[in-house]
C-alpha cells in the first residue's frame, strides 16, 4: 500500500478517468493518486471531482469518533474485520495528528490497522488534519467522495481524537459511532460536548474493565432525557473489547446495529436529508474557503490598519470589504 509521499509525487500527471478505471479494478497505487490530487489541493482537483461525480453515491459513510484512547482505531480494523467477512470492500480514511516537521499525518491509526494491510479489497489512508478543526481534515469530503466514486461500498472515517470539537464527523457521515471508555473521564462531559447529540450508536468499549457498567449507566440516564419523535431513531448502547475482533459478541452487535441503522435511514427518507445536508455544509465551506482567499488578497491590511489607529470602527470595515466582492 503506497505512502502518501510516494502518491503525491506521482500525481501531477494524473488521467482520472484513467486512474478511476484503475482503482476500481483495485490498483490502490491509481487510487492514492487520485487522493493525493485532493488531498494537496491541486488545481486540478476541481476536474478530477467534477469527472468522478456520475460514478459516486452508492458508499455508505460510517463516522467513528470519541476522545483520544477510547479505542477507535482497534474498533475501525475489527469493523473492517467483519465487514470483510461479510464480503464487502471497505476503505478506512483515518485522520491523523500533522507532524510538526513534516505537516504530514503522524500514521498512527495506519500502524494499528496492519492485519488488513494485505487485503486488496481493504484500502487505507492516513490523513493529516493540518490544524482544520472538528477533528477532520479539510480535504476530507473529496476524499470520501473519490473512495465513493472507487466502488467501495463503506467508507469509515475515524476523527483525530480532539476531544470535545469532534462533531464535524456528523456533518460527513451516513452513520455516527460515538465510542466511550471507561477511566477516560465523566460521560457528563461528552453530554456538555455536543458529542452525544450526533451519535446514531454508541460503542462502551474495553468493556472488560470494571467501571464499565457506569459508563453504560451513565449514557441510558442522559438517553433517558431526551425526547424521541415517533418512528426516530433510537441510538444503541453497545459494549465491546475491540481487540478481540471478530471473536467479540459486541463486534459482530455493532455490525448489526449499523446495517439496522442504514435500512432506517432510507426507509424513513432521512438518508436523503443528511446527504442534501452534507452537500450543503461542503458547498457552504468551499464558498467561504474562497471569500477568505479572495478578502485576504483585497486590501484588508489597509482597513486593518484603520481599525487599530481607532480611525474606521470593524462593522464598517467588514461591511466595506464584503461590497467590492458581493
Amino acid at each position: 500500500m503506497p505512502g502518501p509521499d510516494a502518491a503525491s509525487a506521482g500525481a501531477a500527471g494524473v488521467n482520472p478517468a484513467a486512474e478511476l478505471d484503475r482503482a476500481r479494478a483495485g490498483d490502490a497505487r491509481a487510487l492514492a493518486r487520485l487522493l493525493s490530487l485532493v488531498e494537496d489541493g491541486s488545481p486540478r482537483a476541481r476536474s478530477v471531482i467534477r469527472d468522478l461525480l456520475p460514478r459516486t453515491g452508492g458508499a455508505r459513510v460510517i463516522g467513528l469518533t470519541g476522545a483520544p484512547g477510547v479505542g477507535k482505531s482497534t474498533t475501525a480494523a475489527a469493523l473492517v474485520g467483519a465487514f470483510r467477512a461479510a464480503g464487502r470492500r471497505v476503505a478506512v480514511l483515518a485522520v491523523d495528528p500533522t507532524s510538526p516537521f513534516t505537516g504530514g499525518a503522524l500514521l498512527g491509526d495506519r500502524v494499528r490497522m496492519q492485519e488488513h494491510a494485505t487485503d486488496d479489497q481493504v484500502f487505507i489512508r492516513s490523513m493529516a488534519s493540518r490544524g482544520h478543526l472538528g477533528g477532520l481534515a479539510a480535504s476530507t469530503p473529496q476524499a470520501i467522495r473519490v473512495l465513493d466514486a472507487a466502488g467501495f461500498e463503506l467508507i469509515l472515517v475515524e476523527t483525530v481524537g480532539v476531544g470535545q470539537a469532534e462533531v464535524a464527523v456528523a456533518s460527513l457521515s451516513d452513520s455516527v459511532v460515538v465510542l466511550l471508555a471507561p477511566g477516560l473521564g465523566d460521560a457528563i462531559q461528552a453530554a456538555k460536548a455536543g458529542i452525544l447529540e450526533v451519535a446514531d450508536l454508541f460503542v462502551v468499549n474495553k468493556a472488560d474493565k470494571p467501571d464499565s457498567h457506569q459508563v453504560v449507566r451513565d449514557l441510558r440516564n442522559m438517553l433517558a432525557l431526551g425526547h424521541h419523535e415517533p418512528g426516530a431513531w433510537k441510538p444503541p448502547i453497545i459494549t465491546a473489547v475491540a481487540t478481540g475482533g471478530l471473536r467479540d459478541p459486541g463486534i459482530i452487535e455493532l455490525e448489526g446495529a449499523l446495517d439496522a441503522h442504514w435500512s432506517w435511514l432510507r426507509s424513513s427518507g432521512e438518508l436523503e436529508r443528511r446527504r442534501r445536508e452534507r452537500a450543503r455544509e461542503e458547498i457552504t465551506a468551499l464558498a467561504f474557503a474562497e471569500l477568505r482567499a479572495r478578502l485576504a488578497a483585497d486590501g484588508v491590511d489597509d482597513l486593518a490598519a484603520r481599525v487599530a489607529a481607532g480611525t474606521l470602527d470593524p462593522f464598517q470595515a467588514a461591511e466595506d470589504l464584503l461590497a467590492r466582492h458581493v
